[in-house]
This record gives C-alpha cells, structure tokens and sequence, in this order.
C-alpha cells in the first residue's frame, strides 16, 4: 500500500552531493584515494546557477578540528545559496545537529549514530521538525540469505554490516520522525551503472516520506528510471557533476524529455 498521496505529484529532485574534508570538496571512491577537487562554497554557487534543487555536503572529515571547520562551510554556504542545503556526516548527538541548522543548513542527516541510538531521530525532529531530520540509508543486498532481510543495513560509511533489515529500519526512523529518506545502494555505488530500482521502490511505495535515491546515477536514463520505476522522489549525484559530464540544466532537459515532471 502507498501512503504517498502527500507528496506524489510534486516535480522530482535533482542533488549534487559533496564530500568535505577539512574545508575542501574531494572526490574518490567509497572515502578513499581523496582529491581535492574545489571550494565547497564556489562549488555550490556553481551546481545552484546550474539549477540543482538542493545540495547534500557529507562532511567526511575524521578530526574534530574537520568538524569545527565543516560548521563555518556551512556558514558561508548559507550565505551564498537560495535553496535547500543538507548537512551529513558524522553528526551523533542533538548539539552536534544543533551548531549545522544555527549554522544556517536546511536538514541534516544522520546515519551510524541513529542505527546506534534511534533516540536521535526523534530529539532532532522535536527540536526542529521533521522537515529537518534526513535519515540517511546505506543498503547493501543481502548475499548470505541469512536473517531473510532483501537488503540489510551498512553503518560506518559502508564497512560495518548491522544485520538490521534496511526497510524495517526506514519504518522505525520515520516512526520516529524522519522526514525524509537519503537512500544509498552500496551495491550500486561509485558504479554509474544506474541506481537500484527495486531497492528504491521499496522504499517509496512502504514509507510516507520522500525517499532521495542515491548510488550509481549515470546518464539520463538512469534518473528517468529510477524516477519512473523507482518511484524516487528526488535523485542524488556526485561524480556526474564533479566530472563536468552532465550539468544540471542539460541532465534536467534531457529527463524532461521523457515526461518526467522536474522542478525549473
């Protein structure tokens, strides 16, 4: 049963995603072999002219001087941007939550710290409202057949397997009060051979909320099926972006080619 009747007929979503380290936009491969690519505040001005929705910055700094860096991008971002910014990476207590959205971040959204504490959902959304709790998903297809869970849940930016069953989880988080899905698939991630569709229909049609696809975009087609099939709300992409092989505005056109209703 949907329970999408809220939302279903809004335009879909395009995101960039940036990794931030130590102030910088980097690029790599699942966290490792970094390069710098950019200014994370010249980058976003670039991705918002371009016609990007909204932004996802994934602070994957390991220090805590990374993390008081990340507070003052944030700052500066908000500065320069129209549209909704959503901050991640590492953020596992309430205060922690609280210095990103004073900051000036739209949303912010956990990950490992919720698996570990689902409490942290809900202090966020009662802080701030739903609308600015982003729960952020790693799934991965369970290969073992153990626990009989489709998809099981990855902590620790995909190393550590919980055993928890991905969609339950989902379900829990927006009991909870997340307002708002970022589903990875790591089976699909840093790929560019499209996003999960099963995975991400799951997702859309059992949750109230929108779920933000993420993990293996490539060229139009990819985001016109996860749009179509995957019944995605919104789609996340990096390497696309960073690699200058799709702007924006040109990825926007060529989806709305195949009659898909895109935000302008």
């Amino acid at each position: 049963m949907s329970h999408k009747g809220t939302h279903k007929g809004l335009c879909k979503r395009i995101i960039p995603c940036l990794d931030v380290a130590e102030g910088r936009t980097v690029k790599g491969v699942q966290f490792t072999n970094l390069r710098d690519i950019g200014d994370p505040v010249e980058l976003a001005e670039a991705y918002q002219a371009q016609g990007a929705d909204e932004l996802v910055f994934l602070d994957i700094s390991a220090s805590a001087a990374g993390r008081q860096t990340m507070v003052d991008v944030v700052r500066k971002v908000a500065h320069v941007l129209m549209i909704p910014f959503t901050v991640g990476g590492g953020i596992s207590t309430l205060e922690q939550a609280k210095r990103l959205l004073d900051a000036g971040a739209d949303k912010v959204s956990v990950n490992t710290a919720a698996v570990n504490r689902p409490e942290l959902i809900r202090e966020i959304a009662e802080a701030y409202g739903s609308q600015c709790c982003v729960l952020a998903v790693d799934a991965r297809k369970n290969t073992t057949g153990k626990n009989g869970h489709p998809w099981e849940v990855l902590t620790h930016g995909g190393r550590k397997n919980t055993g928890l069953d991905a969609l339950e989880w989902g379900q829990t988080a927006v009991a909870l009060g997340a307002g708002e899905i970022l589903l990875t698939s790591w089976d699909q991630d840093g790929t560019r051979e499209g996003f999960d569709l099963a995975l991400t229909r799951a997702f859309s049609e059992s949750l109230p909320v929108p779920v933000i696809a993420s993990g293996g975009a490539c060229g139009p087609q990819s985001f016109v099926e996860v749009f179509k099939e995957g019944r995605a709300d919104a789609a996340l992409a990096a390497s696309i972006f960073h690699d200058g092989q799709w702007t924006v505005d040109a990825l926007k056109a060529a989806i709305e080619t195949e009659g898909i209703p895109i935000r302008r």
